[in-house]
């Protein structure tokens, strides 16, 4: 295994709250980060090796790309064309850019688990807005782009016929619409060796406009037989792609208590933040440990903990200013995170806060005072 003295180059692409998190874990291994992001003042620009540039253009990330030692990223929409090109001149890619090529289309990532025999909703493909109609029998179900979808963006769900007109005019997928009880996360990673470590289940609720976490509970409030099951999947999962590093793997447990993959991001995810402070091993160590191939940590869960996103509020747009601080910092058990973003909009993610508490009531009602005294407003 390699000694890191600060001469081995890590290439991030992306410069957002993802990197800013994975580079505050890669100084502990005394390893060069440097990052790529179309944004001059991207969360990452003032604590890396920093390049502006587009990710999706071959010839940005050939450039920036072939000093490098290892390349990886902290978003999906990248060109993974030059990854390619890059890792057959030496330079290492995890996730490998056929990963990414298949997560970056949700049509494919459908088809996939459902070659590989791995648990999702049913689901149709579908060319445009006029072959949804063909699909009432079909109703409630959830349209979904196939390709650059993200954050609660290119999903839409069609409850009734009167909706239809809501449903993408483009190629992608409409799924069963699931009444679930809970959605749940688990993290799981895989290094070069084969070695596979899944962090516990967390529990999500999301924002009901934005359709982004707006809370997250640890452990997963779900009997140990789900538990058990989600673990097990997602460890499939990541075993079937044959993947190196780190992978959500987003679940909907149903009422008669089965378990369906919903979605996957190769990556450090934000239903793992709360990994820094509450596990043994943080889910951005995790992710250099696989890519690196290194053992992977321990994944235990310290002490119970929720996670608060910090969304900018409703009506604000402009330079960031947080509402509430001196009374949200009196809350014992908190940890405030802030992402370094320059300018807030309704629903940006600015931040999240991370609580602990060994009583898990008292930390949903922490969570819910956190909710309640934090905004993120502007000036």
């Amino acid at each position: 295994m390699e000694t890191f003295y600060g001469d081995y180059k890590l290439g991030v692409l992306g410069g957002g709250q993802l990197g800013r998190m994975l580079i505050q874990s890669a100084i502990d291994f005394n390893i060069e980060v440097y990052t790529l992001d179309p944004a001059s003042n991207a969360p990452c620009s003032n604590i890396s090796h920093f390049t502006c540039g587009s990710l999706t253009d071959y010839d940005t990330v050939m450039e920036f790309g072939k000093s490098m030692d290892l390349i990886t990223i902290e978003i999906e929409n990248v060109n993974t064309q030059a990854l390619k090109k890059l890792r057959d001149n030496g330079v290492k890619v995890f996730p490998q850019p056929e990963i990414i090529e298949l997560i970056q289309d949700k049509v494919a990532q459908k088809e996939f688990y459902k070659k590989n025999g791995i648990p999702t909703s049913p689901f149709h493909v579908v060319k445009n807005r006029e072959e949804v109609f063909n699909y009432a029998d079909f109703l409630p179900f959830v349209n979904k782009l196939a390709k650059e979808g993200y954050d609660g963006r290119g999903v839409q769900v069609i409850r009734r016929p009167e909706d239809f007109s809501k449903a993408f005019n483009t190629f992608g997928l409409i799924e069963k619409f699931i009444d679930f009880q809970t959605e749940i996360s688990v993290i799981v990673s895989r290094n070069e060796q084969g070695e596979i470590s899944a962090f516990p289940p967390v529990e999500l609720s999301f924002h009901p406009e934005a359709n982004l976490v707006e809370f997250l509970f640890s452990p997963a409030n779900i009997s140990e037989e789900v538990k058990k099951t989600a673990e097990k999947i997602a460890i499939e999962v990541i075993s079937k792609l044959d993947m190196v590093g780190l992978l959500a793997v987003e679940m909907f447990v149903t009422k008669d208590q089965q378990v369906l993959v919903n979605e996957i991001a190769p990556r450090p995810h934000n239903s793992g933040h709360q990994t820094i402070e509450a596990n043994v091993t943080s889910q951005y160590e995790q992710h250099l440990r696989s890519i690196l191939g290194m053992p992977l940590g321990n994944t235990d869960i310290l002490i119970p903990s929720a996670m608060v996103n910090l969304l900018g509020e409703e009506g604000h747009s402009g330079p960031v200013w947080c509402e509430g601080m001196e009374e949200f910092l009196r809350i014992e058990g908190t940890h405030l995170h802030l992402y370094g973003k320059k300018e807030t909009k309704p629903f940006r993610k600015m931040g999240h806060v991370t609580i602990t508490d060994k009583d898990e009531n008292s930390l949903r009602i922490k969570a819910n005072k956190v909710k309640q005294l934090l905004k993120i407003i502007s000036k």
